[in-house]
């Protein structure tokens, strides 16, 4: 007889955390506990407001969706019981867990994956002035790539501009959240070229994306908010030149596994990201990132402290997670 819990966790951000809808200083996650004699699986998940998510409704959702399946509570019956998101998304992960630690197997060989091996991640830093960006650009002037969150506003190409003179020699990711419009955003990518910037993530509203078809860029999209799973993909080729997959977006590692692959098949390359959490989150979406063109999973370097066995890094270099963590 399996017990499941579902816990909210909070979690301090080191200083705060700031995009173009808002800032916070905290993570609040959920950890789901799968147990099952001596066996324990765990998956974790950040509810997200831009999805209409709140953590006080995703938890109740994860309890709700575990009652209802009760013994039938398996990966296969999960992707038709419960919507994509990311309250599949905890259940998902902590079964494929449940499953290595039962067998004894990992979930990579699970999955019919490589073995996993060390990844270079994107470091984010945080909207702000464009002085203060260039200090912290400064700070992080040591790692290969960087992202950064920029807000629609006049002041991005002065930020970018910032982060280049303070990091002359990293690779830059820009974010611009929606932020941007049909009107500017060719003139915003031609701008940022001069800038080294090697991809441009989301720059249009999810509903006005359609622009994008025809344009010829200096600087590849990447879609975030108007890639979630499986459905809609067609619509991405002629849009975006990548995809940008996240565990808590497709629903678990079940529906991305297959993400993945569509992808590919549709010549779209791949980011893998995340939100900000702890490394029992960023343990499966490593899985998925051994061949990813960019790796964004640097959730665990913006907190103020992660959890026990949490994932190794040195500089931007992340280790394969422990066992005793995940997977």
């Amino acid at each position: 007889m399996r017990d499941i819990s579902v816990e909210i966790e909070t979690w301090p951000i080191a200083g705060s955390f700031t995009i173009s809808r808002g800032s916070k200083t905290e993570a609040e996650v959920i950890v789901v506990t799968i147990r099952n004699g001596d066996h324990t699986g765990r998956g974790e998940c950040v509810p997200y407001g831009r999805y209409n998510e709140t953590v006080k409704d995703v938890a109740a959702s994860i309890k709700a969706t575990a009652m209802s399946l009760g013994e039938d509570l398996t990966r296969e019956n999960l992707q038709r019981a419960m919507a994509r998101g990311a309250g599949r998304n905890a259940l998902d992960c902590a079964l494929w867990d449940l499953e290595a630690k039962m067998s004894g197997t990992p979930v990579w060989q699970l999955a019919g994956l490589a073995k996993p091996h060390t990844l270079n991640t994107a470091y984010t830093l945080s909207l702000d002035t464009p002085d203060a960006m260039l200090k912290a650009a400064q700070a992080q002037a040591h790692r290969p790539l960087l992202k950064l969150k920029i807000g629609g506003t006049g002041d991005d190409i002065a930020r970018v501009a910032a982060v280049r003179k303070g990091a002359p020699h990293a690779l830059l990711i820009v974010d611009a959240n929606e932020g941007w419009t049909a009107d500017n955003v060719l003139d915003m990518a031609t701008a940022l070229a001069g800038y080294g910037v090697a991809l441009i993530e989301q720059p249009l509203p999810v509903k006005e994306d359609e622009a994008l078809r025809g344009l010829t860029s200096p600087i590849p999209f990447c879609a975030d908010e108007s890639a979630h799973g499986l459905e809609g993909m067609t619509r991405l080729v002629g849009l975006y030149d990548y995809i940008n997959v996240k565990l808590d977006k497709t629903g678990g590692l079940t529906e991305a596994l297959s993400v993945m692959r569509c992808a590919r098949r549709r010549n779209l390359k791949i980011m893998v990201g995340c939100m900000v959490a702890t490394s029992l989150a960023m343990a499966p979406a490593m899985l998925i990132a051994q061949d990813a063109e960019f790796v964004d999973l640097d959730g665990p370097l913006l907190l103020a402290r992660d959890r026990d066995h949490g994932i190794r890094f040195t500089g931007s270099v992340m280790e394969p997670a422990e066992r005793e963590l995940w997977g």
